[in-house]
C-alpha cells in the first residue's frame, strides 16, 4: 500500500458522527467517514448560500447543509455521462448509469443488447427513486441466475415456469416486478403464494386419506371462493393467512382423530367437543373444514361450539375511544402515517384489512371538501381529519420506497406494486396506542346507533347483514321502540 492509499483509509475520528472509522473524503469540515459521506451524498435542496438547487453535502458552521461550491470541497460530483450531481461509483459513474449497465449486461440476449421483452423491466428499475437498492438486489446470485435465464430464454417468461422456480421469496419478488413492468399480465399475486404452499403443505401429509380429504375441500370449496373473491378485487393476507389456518388445523384435525381410532364418517359430537376443548381459539379454523363435511355428508351432522368472545377483543368505551382519537389528531409528534390510519380505524370503522388497499384516487380533494371511498357514496372528512389526509397524500409522493408505479396505493408496502402489509399497519397503530380491532368495533356501533344501518353499511363498504347484526348487537333495535302501549 502506498502513502496515499494508506492516508485515505487511515483510522481517523469522523468530523460528523465522531467514530473512528475509515476515512472516505477530506472535506472542509475534516475526514469524513463512508456512512456520513454516502448521507451527504443524499442530501438536496436550496443552497442557502448561492441559492442554486443542487446536491448539498458540505455543512456551515451551524451544521446547515451547503453545496460543494459554498463549502470549498474541490472534488466534484458530476457522472461523466449524464451530468447528474450525485454519489459517484465505479468509472465516475451516478448510481443510475451505473445500474443501467449491470441490468444491460444481465439481460443480454447474445446479440449485445437488452431482450427486448425485459426491456419494459430495464425501464421500471431505472425509474426507482434508490438505484443503489437495485444495484445492492442484483449482486444475490439467484437474481443473477434468473435474469440471465430470462433473457437467454432457457427460462420461459411465463407464471407457470417461474411457478417451479427456486427461492420462492426471490421469485416472488422477481415476478412482482415483471408485473409491475408489464412483461408479465397480472395475477393475483396471494393467490398465486397461497397456491404454492398448499402445494407443498399436502406434499408433506403421509395418510393418503387424509390428503384426499384436504386436497377435495381446498378444490372444492376454498379455491372457489378465493378465486372468485380476487375476481372482485385483489387478495389480502389475511385472507389466504385465514385459508392457510383452515387447511393446518382441518389436518390437526384428521390426524388428532385419528389417534382416536376414528376416521371423519365416524366422528362423534364427543370428539368435537373434545377437539374445542383443549385450545379452543388455535382449533376454530377447521370448523370451515368440518361445516363442509356436514354439507357434502362426509361426516355426520353434529354440533360445532359457539364462538366464545374474548374479554380483551370487547368493544373500547366510546370516551376512550374519542380521547384516543383527539389525541391522535392534536399530537404531532406521532408518525403522520399512523395518524392517518388510526382516524380511519376509530372515526369511520375501516379495517387494517381494508385500510391498506386504499389507492390514492379514493382520496379526491375539490379545494373546499376531502372525501375517502370507503364505499358509496364517498364519505367527506371533517376539520381537521381533511388537512391531516391532505398532509399526507403529499408525503406519500416523497417515500423513499414507493415508486412510480406503486404509489397508487395510499400506504404503499415496500414490495413493487403491492400495497403495505396490515400486520405492519396494525403494528404501527399498536405503537401509537391505538387497539384497532376495538376501536374499529366501538366506532361501528356507535354508527349504527345515530344513524340506519343500510345507509351505514352503504357508505362504509360493510354488508348489510353485518350492520342489521351490529344494531342488535349495540342495542339498536330496542332503543328505537316507540314506548307506549302497542297493545291497540
Amino acid at each position: 500500500m502506498t502513502p496515499e492509499e494508506y492516508e485515505r483509509w487511515m483510522i481517523r475520528d469522523c468530523a460528523r458522527c465522531g467514530r473512528r472509522a475509515s476515512k472516505s473524503a477530506e472535506w472542509s469540515d475534516g475526514p469524513i467517514c463512508r456512512t456520513c459521506y454516502e448521507r451527504a451524498m443524499r442530501v438536496r435542496g436550496c443552497c442557502p448560500g448561492c441559492r442554486s438547487d443542487r446536491l448539498l453535502p458540505g455543512q456551515d458552521v451551524a451544521g446547515t447543509p451547503i453545496c460543494r461550491d459554498c463549502a470549498g470541497i474541490v472534488r466534484d460530483f458530476f457522472c461523466d455521462r449524464c451530468g447528474f450531481e450525485g454519489l459517484l461509483l465505479g468509472g465516475r459513474l451516478c448510481e443510475r448509469c451505473t445500474l443501467a449497465d449491470t441490468l444491460r449486461q444481465l439481460l443480454n440476449d447474445g446479440t449485445g443488447r437488452v431482450a427486448p421483452s425485459l426491456q419494459p423491466l430495464v425501464t421500471a428499475l431505472l425509474e426507482t427513486d434508490r438505484p443503489k437498492s437495485r444495484l445492492i438486489w442484483l449482486r444475490n446470485p439467484n437474481v443473477v441466475r434468473l435474469l440471465r435465464g430470462l433473457a437467454s430464454g432457457t427460462i420461459p417468461l411465463t407464471h407457470d415456469q417461474l411457478h417451479q422456480e427456486t427461492p420462492c421469496r426471490t421469485v416472488a419478488h422477481l415476478r412482482d416486478l415483471l408485473m409491475d413492468s408489464g412483461v408479465l399480465p397480472r395475477v393475483d399475486r396471494q393467490l398465486m403464494l397461497y397456491q404454492r404452499w398448499l402445494t407443498e403443505r399436502l406434499a408433506i401429509i403421509e395418510d393418503p386419506e387424509h390428503r384426499r380429504h384436504l386436497q377435495r375441500f381446498t378444490t372444492w370449496h376454498q379455491m372457489r371462493r378465493l378465486r372468485s373473491k380476487a375476481e372482485k378485487g385483489p387478495l389480502g393476507r389475511s385472507q389466504t393467512g385465514q385459508a392457510k389456518q383452515e387447511v393446518t388445523q382441518a389436518g390437526a384435525f384428521l390426524a388428532w382423530l385419528a389417534d382416536r381410532g376414528r376416521t371423519i364418517e365416524h366422528c362423534q359430537q364427543a370428539d368435537l367437543d373434545a377437539w374445542h376443548t383443549e385450545k379452543p381459539a388455535t382449533r376454530r379454523p377447521a370448523q370451515t373444514f368440518l361445516r363442509w363435511c356436514m354439507k357434502t355428508n362426509r361426516m355426520p351432522h353434529l354440533t360445532l361450539p359457539p364462538q366464545v368472545i374474548n374479554q380483551d377483543q370487547a368493544p373500547l368505551h366510546q370516551h376512550s375511544r374519542l380521547a384516543i382519537l383527539r389525541r391522535t389528531l392534536n399530537d404531532d409528534s406521532l408518525p403522520l402515517r399512523a395518524r392517518v390510519a388510526a382516524v380511519l380505524v376509530l372515526l369511520y370503522a375501516q379495517p387494517v384489512t381494508r385500510i391498506v388497499r386504499l389507492t390514492v384516487e379514493d382520496v379526491t380533494d375539490d379545494g373546499v371538501t376531502v372525501t375517502v371511498r370507503l364505499g358509496d357514496p364517498p364519505s367527506p372528512l371533517p376539520e381537521p381529519v381533511a388537512d391531516l389526509m391532505r398532509a399526507y397524500v403529499q408525503s406519500c409522493q416523497h417515500l423513499p420506497y414507493a415508486s412510480s408505479r406503486s404509489s397508487q396505493w395510499l400506504f404503499p408496502g415496500r414490495q413493487p406494486g403491492q400495497p403495505m402489509n396490515p400486520v405492519s399497519l396494525q403494528a404501527h397503530l399498536r405503537n401509537i396506542g391505538v387497539p384497532s380491532q376495538r376501536g374499529r368495533t366501538s366506532a361501528i356501533r356507535q354508527l349504527v346507533l345515530q344513524a340506519p344501518a343500510p345507509v351505514i353499511a352503504k357508505a362504509l363498504g360493510y354488508h348489510d347483514k353485518t350492520a342489521t347484526r351490529l344494531v342488535t348487537e349495540a342495542g339498536g333495535t330496542w332503543s328505537r321502540y316507540a314506548p307506549g302501549d302497542h297493545a291497540r
